[in-house]
C-alpha cells in the first residue's frame, strides 16, 4: 500500500530501490507517527472536518497502535511503503471512512517532520540524562582521588604535575559544554512543523497552534517552507551535539588506553572489564574503551555525512532526505550504548598512588621551582635560566609538591563551582 497510489503499478526494481530499508528504520518512528496523528485527529475534530465520534474512534485506535509498538507487536510488512501507510491502513481497516479521513490537511512530508522532531526531542533528553549521570560519576571520582598526583603531559612528554582529581573533573567540566550543545539541538527540534503539509500549507482552516500545544512543542515552525527546510538541519544539529559528546568520550577512552599500558601504568581495570589474547596468556586488553573510541570517532563523521547529503538541495522536499535516517538512527543507538558502557566501566577504574615517586617524574616540578625563585625576587627569565642550568648539570632538586591556589589549579579544583555550572546548564 502506498499513500500516493493512483492505480498505476510501479516497477518492482524502482520500488525496491526507493523504499530501501525505510520500513526497518521507520519502526523507530511508529510511536511518534501515532502521536502526531492523535493531535492531528483532535485538531480536525476541533475545526469540524471530523465528527466527535470519528475523532474519539481515531484517538482510541491510535492509542492501541502505540500500545502495540511499546509491546513490540507492531510490524511494517513488505506490502507497505513506510510507517505512515501502515498506520493509515490499520485505521482504515478498523474504522472505515474515518480512517480514510486521517490524512486530510497533511502530507507525508509534514508527517515525517513531526515524527523526526518528536523522536529527536526524546533522544536529546535521554542523552542529556546519560551525560549527567556520567558527569556525576566523574565528579565523584574527582573528589575521591583529588589528592592523588598524576603526571601531566604536553606533546606526550612529561610536563607538569596533575592529579586524578584534575583528570576526572576535566572531563566532567567538558561534558557541560556537551550539554550546552544538546540544549541547542533541543531548541532546534522543539518546533512544530505539522500543518506545513507538502511544504506550502493547506487551504483547510487548520489550527496549528492547537497541534503545537497537543504535541508539547515549545513553538511553531510558522513558515511552511521553513518547516520543510528544517529537514536535514534538525538532524545535522542533533548530529553535531552527538559529535560533541562523542569527542569527549573518545578522548577519555584514549587516555584510559594509554594510562592502562605498562609504559604508563597509572590505572588498572578489573579482569571482568578486559579481554585476553588467543596466544598471549598475560594480556588484559581495554577493548571496551577501544570500541568506545572507534564508535565515537564514527559518530563524529555523521554531521559531515548529513551535510554532504543536504548541502546543495534547494527549498522544498527532496527524496534525498530519506537517507538521513540510515546514518542518524544507528548512530543514536551507538552513542547511547557508549555512554551506558562508559558509566558501567569507569566506576571500576582503580588509580595507582605514589606514581610520582619514580625519579623520571622529578622534572614535572621545574616550573614550581622557578616560580618559587620568582616569588623570592628573582626575575622570571633569570630563574628560568637558573633551573635550566641545574637540569643540565644534574643538580636540580625536585620539591615534589605543589602550592597552586588559583581557580581550577591542582590544589583548587573548584569542584563545587563545576557542579553548579552543570546545574545551571542542565
Amino acid at each position: 500500500m502506498k499513500l500516493w497510489e493512483k492505480g498505476i503499478p510501479t516497477d518492482k526494481q524502482i520500488e525496491h530501490f526507493t523504499v530501501g530499508n525505510d520500513r526497518e528504520l521507520d519502526l523507530v518512528l511508529a510511536k511518534y507517527d501515532a502521536l502526531g496523528s492523535i493531535a492531528h485527529a483532535k485538531m480536525l475534530g476541533q475545526i469540524g472536518l471530523l465528527t466527535d465520534s470519528e475523532t474519539v474512534a481515531l484517538v482510541l485506535a491510535l492509542e492501541e497502535i502505540i500500545a502495540a509498538v511499546e509491546n513490540g507487536k507492531f510490524e511494517i510488512e513488505d506490502s507497505f511503503e513506510d510507517v505512515h501507510s501502515k498506520i493509515e491502513y490499520l485505521l482504515t481497516v478498523k474504522l472505515g471512512d474515518a480512517g480514510k479521513k486521517i490524512h486530510t490537511a497533511r502530507s507525508r512530508n509534514d508527517q515525517v517532520l513531526v515524527d523526526v522532531n518528536l523522536y529527536l526531542k526524546d533522544v536529546v533528553k535521554e542523552l542529556k540524562e546519560q551525560v549527567k549521570s556520567l558527569f556525576d560519576l566523574l565528579m565523584e571520582l574527582a573528589e575521591k582521588h583529588q589528592n592523588v598526583l598524576l603526571p601531566g603531559y604536553t606533546h606526550l612528554q612529561i610536563a607538569m604535575p596533575s592529579s586524578f582529581g584534575m583528570w576526572f573533573s576535566a572531563y566532567a567540566e567538558t561534558l557541560i559544554d556537551d550539554i550546552t550543545m544538546l540544549n541547542a539541538a533541543l531548541k532546534i527540534v522543539d518546533q512544530n512543523p505539522l500543518g506545513s503539509a507538502a511544504g506550502y500549507g493547506s487551504s483547510f482552516p487548520i489550527d496549528r497552534t492547537f497541534t503545537t500545544q497537543e504535541l508539547g512543542f515549545e513553538t511553531l515552525k510558522f513558515n511552511s517552507v521553513a518547516a520543510q527546510m528544517s529537514r536535514g538541519k534538525s538532524e545535522k544539529t542533533v548530529a553535531f551535539a552527538m559529535s560533541s559528546v562523542a569527542a569527549t568520550l573518545s578522548k577519555f577512552s584514549m587516555d584510559v588506553c594509554l594510562y592502562m599500558s605498562q609504559n604508563f601504568d597509572f590505572i588498572t581495570l578489573p579482569s571482568h572489564l578486559t579481554t585476553g589474547s588467543s596466544i598471549m596468556p598475560h594480556k588484559k586488553n581495554p577493548d571496551v574503551f577501544e570500541l568506545i573510541r572507534g564508535k565515537c570517532n564514527k559518530i563524529q563523521a555523521l554531521p559531515y555525512e548529513i551535510t554532504l547529503i543536504t548541502n546543495n538541495l534547494p527549498s522544498g522536499y527532496h527524496r534525498d532526505v530519506q537517507l538521513l535516517k540510515e546514518g542518524l538512527f544507528p548512530a543514536i543507538q551507538n552513542l547511547k550504548a557508549c555512554l551506558d558502557i562508559a558509566i558501567f566501566a569507569i566506576k571500576d577504574i582503580a588509580v595507582k598512588e605514589h606514581i610520582l615517586d619514580d625519579k623520571k617524574y622529578d622534572y614535572l616540578f621545574t616550573v614550581d621551582s622557578l616560580n618559587e625563585m620568582v616569588v623570592a625576587g628573582i626575575p622570571f627569565r633569570d630563574a628560568y635560566k637558573a633551573v635550566a642550568e641545574q637540569l643540565e648539570n644534574g643538580t636540580f632538586q625536585s620539591p615534589k609538591e605543589t602550592k597552586h591556589t588559583h581557580e581550577g589549579s591542582i590544589n583548587n579544583l573548584c569542584l563545587d563551582a563545576i557542579k553548579k555550572k552543570m546545574s545551571d546548564s542542565y
